[in-house]
């Protein structure tokens, strides 16, 4: 039994808190391909990946969730590297099929040391007509939803801690 994964899920944690070096492109591909082959309801594939590593799209992308959230504070916590993740609204199981792929995409973050954190309100930001431009201007058509912003850098500080697990988490019929 390859209990690696086992203890990658165990210790797995958000960052919230990154220091500004940029990630080598290849970490970053290991980190996507990842996300790629994570489960998709018929193996329908709904999600795509938009990987940003340019400053100003992700400066952009982070005062857009601001915005949202009423903020003016960076809510990518200073991380250098954004992986979007969108998935095809016509699958149903379109919003699961985005979960796993960020949880993916974390737990191959975590195995290659780079931190990661899931910052939510992607649906609303592509639903808008910015997030609607964004998409056009890389090509991307079709009607997608936004599941989540994976986060990625080099922690800034103390790795988080592992936090016990609640009672009553699991409950047995046999």
């Amino acid at each position: 039994m390859n209990t690696d994964l086992l203890t990658l899920m165990e210790t797995r944690r958000s960052v919230r808190s990154f220091k500004p070096d940029m990630i080598p492109s290849d970490v970053i591909d290991q980190i996507i391909k990842a996300g790629t082959y994570a489960a998709t309801g018929m193996n329908r594939q709904s999600p795509i990946i938009i990987a940003v590593t340019n400053k100003e799209m992700r400066d952009r992308l982070s005062r857009m969730n601001a915005k949202i959230m009423g903020s003016d504070k960076d809510l990518f916590y200073g991380a250098p590297v954004v992986l979007i993740v969108l998935a095809k609204k016509e699958a149903p199981t379109h919003v699961y099929d985005g979960s796993l792929v960020m949880g993916n995409l974390m737990l191959a973050a975590h195995a290659l040391d780079i931190g990661s954190c899931w910052i939510h309100r992607a649906k609303e930001e592509f639903e808008s007509a910015e997030g609607q431009e964004i998409l056009k201007d890389l090509g991307i058509e079709g009607e997608y939803e936004g599941i989540g912003h994976c986060v990625l850098g080099y922690v800034d500080g103390e790795y988080p801690a592992t936090h016990p697990r609640k009672d009553n988490w699991v409950y047995y019929v046999k």
